[in-house]
């Protein structure tokens, strides 16, 4: 009886000094020398994720369950790359599992585990999304389990002063790319995955509309509409495509190379502005909806350039409209 294969494996080619990957009776290179045994390890996972196919079975691996969803549907969405760090935190804990794992009590336990309910809330939406997905295109005769989500947390509406703005981008002078960061979130309320992802080529700036997503990105749930630019924002853009000089497709970037997420530099300004630890980069997102209700902007019409729903716009942030439940305290 033959011997069963032990799997893809590392192998120490001395006379080369070189690590390789052995399966079975096929050898491959990994280019990397015997004192590089993490490089080696790396490239032995993404031999073994390169080939390994996820069995379209109604009992699968959730690991399998939630590769193929990242693969399939999140690789092509707006956000696409803050969701795999969610999805990797999911992976950790439940990949060893199946979907018939998925019941109330191991939910309790990923919470418990996770010691953050708005995280564990977050990424057992993002579980429920995969399963979902390979019920719908992989096996449409499983019976799909209830992901039991933490109590939803009160909403957070905290914002900065037009005072605390200009504060904030007079210590950021010096850093053009958290200035443009800043900027395009005070005047659009994009969230930071648009901003750092924006191209050239999604702003006219003839018509004056910002594209938040490109023609072959999927739209997610977070929706992510045009937005219409206002004269100041259209003057800073003006300028800052005539620095650029065509060097660079996007327009949020550190000497030419798109950025993932300002968190070093925005909080080293923030610090040097004296704001409180609660001024963060969505915050631009919070203040933009807060000052347009205040403006007596239409809920319909700042909810379109937000991408945020109107009964969303309204439970958090409608005390700030100047009409909000007028008629209703005037009544005797």
């Amino acid at each position: 009886m033959p011997r069963r294969s032990a799997g893809p494996r590392l192998w120490a080619d001395k006379k080369r000094d070189t690590w390789t990957i052995i399966d079975g009776r096929s050898r491959h290179r990994t280019g990397c020398s015997l004192e590089e045994i993490k490089r080696a390890e790396a490239a032995l996972r993404d031999y073994i994720e390169g080939k390994h196919q996820p069995a379209k079975t109604e009992t699968p691996l959730l690991a399998d369950v939630i590769a193929t969803y990242a693969e399939e549907h999140i690789k092509h969405a707006v956000s696409g790359k803050h969701i795999q760090y969610d999805l990797a935190k999911l992976t950790k804990w439940w990949g060893t599992k199946r979907v018939t794992d998925i019941a109330a009590s191991t939910c309790r336990s990923y919470t418990v585990h996770r010691s953050a309910p708005v995280c564990a809330r977050r990424e057992l939406a993002f579980l429920n999304a995969a399963v979902q997905h390979w019920k719908a295109h992989h096996a449409p005769q499983m019976s799909a389990p209830k992901i039991k989500l933490p109590p939803k947390p009160e909403p957070r509406a905290d914002f900065i002063t037009r005072d605390e703005a200009a504060k904030f981008l007079r210590h950021a002078r010096h850093t053009p790319h958290l200035a443009r960061f800043f900027l395009i979130g005070w005047y659009t309320g994009s969230r930071r995955g648009v901003i750092t992802g924006l191209k050239w080529s999604m702003v006219d700036l003839k018509s004056g509309v910002m594209h938040r997503r490109e023609r072959n990105v999927v739209q997610t749930k977070k929706r992510s509409p045009p937005v219409r630019l206002g004269s100041r924002l259209l003057a800073h853009l003006r300028r800052w495509k005539k620095s650029d000089a065509g060097k660079t497709a996007y327009v949020v970037h550190f000497r030419g190379a798109k950025i993932m997420r300002p968190v070093s530099s925005w909080e080293r300004i923030r610090i040097k502005a004296k704001l409180p630890a609660y001024v963060v980069p969505h915050i631009l997102r919070h203040s933009r909806a807060t000052h347009m209700l205040k403006a007596g902007v239409p809920l319909w019409e700042a909810s379109n350039a937000l991408g945020m729903s109107v009964e969303v716009l309204a439970r958090v942030y409608g005390h700030h409209h100047p009409d909000w439940q007028k008629d209703a305290a005037n009544v005797r």
